[in-house]
């Protein structure tokens, strides 16, 4: 594996940042004064640019400073688009904020205010276009195995798989997991997800000596502190990164608040995600959705029914009974895509089955009708669910619903995944759909449930459109 130069990549940033400022500064001159936007100015008024250059270099100056102690500049540890703006908005508010203070206390000849809101508007625009082009050169320079942290978790528990689901869910991290060690036997007895048992946790000395990771996630209850420290030695003396999960009493870090109480510190435990407010906002948006794709996609489900029937016998729609949220049972609607005596014909292809866990999948499924085909290639066939949608037993975006015989199969922590209302898409559609194995598939279920918000779902939505045309992992 090539490791990459963080210091190099540190200061490319830095340079990168401060000359992207000054330009995105000049820019915001030109308009004001050059195209004269926001209204002609005289020529008595008119400021050359020399006299705003030292404001330019000084704003470069404080908004280089302030993305340093955001942490813009940490290449260990990286950041996603929509966080890093963030961290530029701020950044570049606030110096615009001290430059401005200054600025019209010295009461220089140059005084447009307008420049200054173009200024910000500008930096604001450049410097993100700029972290889209790195953050597009990094997911790069990691599929070609650049830079990526080759991992060993220690823990399978409920920490262990937390940390597991948010690297299933957030490739972009950057980690590798070669596998993962715990002292319960029944945890070493499968893999989880893509996530092989290297063995017990005293045998890290060894695993550290034939895998050479680069990183060690400790992912322990803190009732085994001691073992901890143990371990965090044997790390060091293998000249590898340790990081450790705070316990914090089994509770999600998303989920805790830090108060005072005249002093002192207070742990509030924050409800579960998609609860009140944020439910009834998701629920709003289902109605909205489900409505619009309902009216704009009836000449299509036209089509599409006319299609079926005219292919084979049977009737159009296909019912079964799913499980929504908290297992309430409800009849999931969709395109028939099979013919009709698929369902006994399960048992007989069960050796065939090519998915993991409670699962049943085929890349040829001989059940599959020539017009099923193609609705599955296509994800066709689940265009009645937004009947399902629009009455409340499904959302647009959420966990597969599940039959009730597949959760008669789930472990106690694949469960969880009930909490929430499934979806016609989800984080599992996204990033991989069939190609996925069944704990991965709820290690994303899980890390949607325990980390939703309106962008997540938007950004799952507009993914799921070239996942969708693509095809990727769809039979």
């Amino acid at each position: 594996m090539r490791r990459p130069n963080f210091r190099l990549r540190r200061t490319a940033l830095v340079l990168v940042d401060f000359v992207t400022v000054n330009v995105a500064f000049a820019a915001a001159y030109w308009l004001r004064y050059g195209a004269e936007l926001g209204g002609e100015i005289e020529w008595y008024h008119v400021v050359p640019y020399r006299d705003y250059l030292p404001w330019g270099l000084s704003l470069s100056l404080i908004v280089v400073a302030l993305n340093w102690i955001e942490g813009l500049y940490n290449g260990r540890r990286h950041q996603s688009w929509l966080s890093s703006t963030y961290s530029l908005a701020v950044s570049t508010l606030v110096g615009l904020g001290l430059v401005a203070i200054l600025f019209f206390a010295l009461r220089p000849t140059a005084q447009s205010r307008l420049m200054l809101i173009y200024a910000a508007i500008l930096i604001l625009l450049f410097l993100s276009l700029v972290r889209l082009v790195d953050q597009m050169l990094y997911v790069r320079r990691l599929r070609r195995g650049e830079g990526v942290r080759r991992t060993v978790i220690v823990g399978a528990g409920e920490r262990g798989r937390t940390v597991m689901r948010n690297i299933v869910a957030q490739p972009d991290l950057g980690y590798s997991v070669i596998g993962f060690l715990d002292d319960d036997p029944e945890k070493l007895s499968d893999p989880i997800g893509r996530f092989e048992p290297l063995g017990r946790t005293d045998e890290l000395s060894a695993v550290l000596a034939d895998h050479e990771p680069d990183e060690v996630i400790l992912a322990l209850p803190w009732s085994s502190r001691m073992k901890i420290m143990r371990l965090v030695d044997e790390s060091e003396r293998a000249h590898v990164r340790v990081h450790i999960v705070p316990d914090l009493f089994q509770l999600s870090l998303a989920r805790v608040d830090l108060e005072s109480l005249h002093g002192m510190p207070l742990i509030t435990v924050k409800p579960p995600a998609l609860r009140g407010w944020q439910y009834r906002l998701k629920r709003g948006l289902d109605i909205v959705g489900a409505t619009l794709g309902i009216v704009l996609l009836a000449p299509l489900a036209i089509v599409i029914a006319v299609a079926i029937r005219l292919d084979s016998p049977g009737p159009v729609h296909y019912r079964q009974k799913r499980l929504g949220r908290y297992g309430r049972t409800f009849t999931c609607l969709k395109f028939r895509s099979m013919y009709e005596n698929a369902d006994q014909m399960k048992d007989e292809l069960a050796q065939h089955n090519e998915a993991s866990g409670p699962l049943f999948k085929m890349r040829d499924d001989p059940r599959l009708t020539r017009v099923g085909r193609t609705l599955r290639r296509f994800s066709l066939d689940e265009l009645p669910q937004l009947w399902n949608v629009l009455l409340g037993d499904m959302s647009l975006v959420g966990p597969r619903p599940p039959t009730p015989n597949e959760v008669t199969e789930y472990k106690d922590w694949h469960r969880r995944r009930l909490d929430v209302a499934p979806g016609m898409t989800g984080l599992w559609q996204v990033s991989g759909r069939s190609d996925l194995t069944f704990d991965e598939m709820v290690m994303l279920d899980l890390f949607y449930a325990e980390n939703w918000s309106l962008a997540l779902d938007l950004r799952i939505l507009l993914r799921t459109i070239p996942s969708v045309l693509r095809g990727t992992g769809a039979y």
